[in-house]
């Protein structure tokens, strides 16, 4: 029995990551594939197979391009891009495979194609080899059922830019075994991606919604023109679905891919017949809309949300994928600028249900709900939640902003906890981020932008974002934070409200706020001084120069109670601190306390950026307060108000400015 856990790397994986991959299909995507795991693996040999001499010297080259352009931009050293190309080798003889640890098949959508390449694969490599494709919709069963040993193959689709984009569908099918499918899981969150299980079915679980989404466009063009519908898709998307076609060539694709799933389920799903003769389409880049009237926008928008909805509900009514999942990936790999279903909560029950009526209606055999709408709402959008043994690990999941706090995230976390702790049979939590890079990096900036200039709308902001951190601080049951990367802001001050911190050893904390012209609002001009009074000078550097607190050093001053070499250990090290707290849990002291001096500094942060000697001084005064105020609740009453006083400053205008405008911000104007 294969134990499927929600956060992919609590999994003990059954083999270790390989050591040498080989792509089949040296054209589009291929590569991009290769050139992603080689940044992730830099040891790994990679094999590049093409039929086609010239396919293979261009993939080389655009490895070498990659490589160039990240050292360009300062996001590769000269030795990682070294070793990114390295080992990367191209051949046009199959034999060259059989060292492979994994083949993946990135070739031409073609069924009698992909199944002659299987049978090639499979005679030269080893038994216990993975085998698996790229197809965006051919479904496993007909790809790999003639296979040998089709428990060792299964579909891993991903999506352009693969090298880039985090997602990747990984399918389960009726022959292929549950080890490998976690296994995959295990090794693509390992290497930076998010996978997200499928059934198998045709087109799986988004290339149906991008395919239909694309497919209703083109029978919508006796309505509008395609820059117009672009532009009514702009309200959902980022980029409208003809352009995004025109830069895919991507009618050919529709015809095949609706061709399909009108074979395997109905007739409804025809292409529409435009796309087979038509190259490209006359519409607009993103951003610069056309004018549509007002009834021909109603039309288009209905329309598109009526088939975004008719294959969201199908998807979740069959099982094919997670509700989380499908918004993540509609978000994430598609472009869409909301998920569907966060489209449809937001809309509302009967404005959703109209317009998803209304299309089922217009477009006969399209899927309509089977269940009322309110009932496909009940899930978590951005927490997994696992089970170790008697203890809850609540997985933070916003990878794409590193697992950074906002409203949804912190009520989540709430939600799960305050549902499990009076459950004697839960013993406690452990909080750890997504992936590998960071537990939370910090919170998103959300309203308080709207905020500024207003102190006690700002105070208050701080007060209501503090919602989790207060609940944490009058629990009993213990909460351990698991670090399992960075931990930046208002990360950091989640994990020291949490009764115990565990680490990974290359982990490291960080307070940026002073850098953005603003204090620390939820807690961490009070709680560490409180917690851990013998490491006050170490705090001092970290909110008023934004140094860096590596993990190892936050263990020699007792900030961090364990250290853990990789992220198995680490959770074991988390569920072993829950057991240890049980029944000595108590709150954050009451009383003043005694912290180092406060010396006068330059107003500069140890990264050398200038800062704002104002707003050093509002965070200055606030600790000095806080570390003598009588109670906790005054001290913590004290960093909202100063929260406040810094979102009044020139220096927090600028500096949420430049973050906003993705600048660095100049406080040599500011005070």
């Amino acid at each position: 029995m294969v134990t499927r856990f929600a956060n992919p790397l609590l999994a003990t994986p059954q083999r270790p990551l390989p050591r040498t991959v080989a792509i089949i299909g040296a054209g589009t995507i291929g590569p991009d594939i290769g050139y992603y795991l080689k940044s992730a693996l830099p040891d790994l040999k990679l094999i590049l197979v093409d039929v086609a001499q010239a396919a293979l010297d261009r993939a080389l080259q655009r490895f070498a391009d990659y490589a160039a352009k990240a050292v360009a931009k300062g996001k590769m050293s000269e030795a990682e891009a070294a070793a990114a190309t390295a080992g990367v080798v191209g051949t046009l003889d199959y034999r060259d495979l059989a060292e492979a640890d994994w083949v993946l098949e990135a070739a031409t959508e073609n069924l009698a194609l992909k199944r002659r390449i299987f049978a090639d694969v499979e005679a030269v490599v080893r038994a216990d080899a993975l085998i698996t494709s790229n197809t965006s919709s051919l479904p496993a069963a007909q790809i790999f059922s003639d296979l040998k040993h089709p428990e060792r193959a299964t579909v891993t689709h991903f999506f352009a830019p693969a090298w880039r984009n985090p997602v990747v569908e990984v399918v389960r099918w009726g022959r292929t075994d549950p080890a490998v499918v976690e296994y995959l899981r295990w090794a693509f969150c390992t290497t930076g991606k998010v996978p997200l299980v499928t059934d198998d079915v045709a087109c799986f679980m988004l290339d149906r919604i991008f395919d239909n989404w694309c497919n209703e466009s083109g029978l919508l063009l006796d309505r509008a023109t395609a820059a117009e519908i672009d532009s009514v898709a702009g309200e959902f998307v980022h980029a409208g679905p003809f352009f995004v076609l025109n830069l895919a060539n991507g009618n050919p694709i529709i015809t095949e891919t609706n061709t399909l799933q009108a074979e395997l389920e109905g007739e409804h799903y025809q292409p529409a017949p435009v796309f087979r003769s038509v190259d490209r389409w006359l519409t607009v880049p993103p951003g610069k809309p056309v004018k549509v009237a007002d009834d021909t926008a109603v039309t288009v928008r209905e329309r598109l949300l009526g088939v975004l909805f008719s294959q969201t509900v199908d998807i979740l009514d069959r099982d094919i994928g997670e509700p989380a999942d499908l918004d993540f990936g509609c978000r994430q790999a598609l472009g869409f600028k909301k998920g569907p279903l966060e489209l449809m909560r937001d809309l509302g029950d009967t404005d959703a249900g109209r317009m998803l009526a209304r299309f089922c209606d217009e477009r006969r055999g399209m899927p309509g709900a089977r269940k009322p709408l309110g009932d496909y709402q009940g899930f978590l959008r951005h927490v997994l939640v696992d089970d170790i043994g008697d203890v809850k690990v609540i997985t933070l999941r916003r990878p794409e902003a590193l697992n950074a706090l906002h409203d949804e995230l912190t009520d989540e976390i709430l939600s799960v906890i305050r549902r499990f702790e009076q459950d004697p049979a839960v013993a406690g939590f452990v909080l750890v981020g997504y992936g590998n890079r960071a537990f939370c990096a910090g919170g998103d900036i959300g309203r308080f932008v709207n905020m500024l200039g207003d102190a006690p709308a700002s105070a208050q902001y701080a007060r209501d974002c503090s919602r989790l951190l207060v609940h944490l601080d009058r629990m009993k049951k213990p909460v351990v934070a698991a670090i399992n990367g960075m931990a930046l802001g208002g990360g950091f001050e989640l994990a020291m409200r949490c009764h115990g911190i565990v680490a990974l050893a290359n982990a490291w904390m960080q307070m940026p706020e002073i850098t953005l012209g603003i204090v620390h609002g939820i807690g961490a001009m009070v709680v560490p001084y409180r917690r851990w009074p013998q490491a006050s000078a170490e705090f001092h550097g970290m909110l008023r120069r934004a140094e860096r607190l590596k993990a190892t050093k936050a263990f020699e001053l007792g900030v961090v109670d364990g250290l853990a070499r990789d992220y198995p250990e680490l959770i074991q090290a988390a569920v072993a601190r829950v057991k240890a707290l049980d029944g000595k849990v108590g709150g954050i002291p009451d009383g003043a306390v005694q912290i180092a001096r406060l010396d006068p500094i330059a107003p500069v942060a140890a990264s050398g950026q200038p800062l704002s000697a104002e707003v050093i001084g509002i965070l200055e005064r606030a600790v000095e307060a806080a570390a003598a105020a009588p109670t906790f609740e005054e001290a913590l009453e004290i960093g909202y108000l100063a929260w406040g006083d810094s979102a009044c400053t020139a220096a927090a205008r600028e500096g949420i400015s430049a973050f906003q405008e993705k600048r660095k911000p100049d406080f040599t104007k500011t005070p």
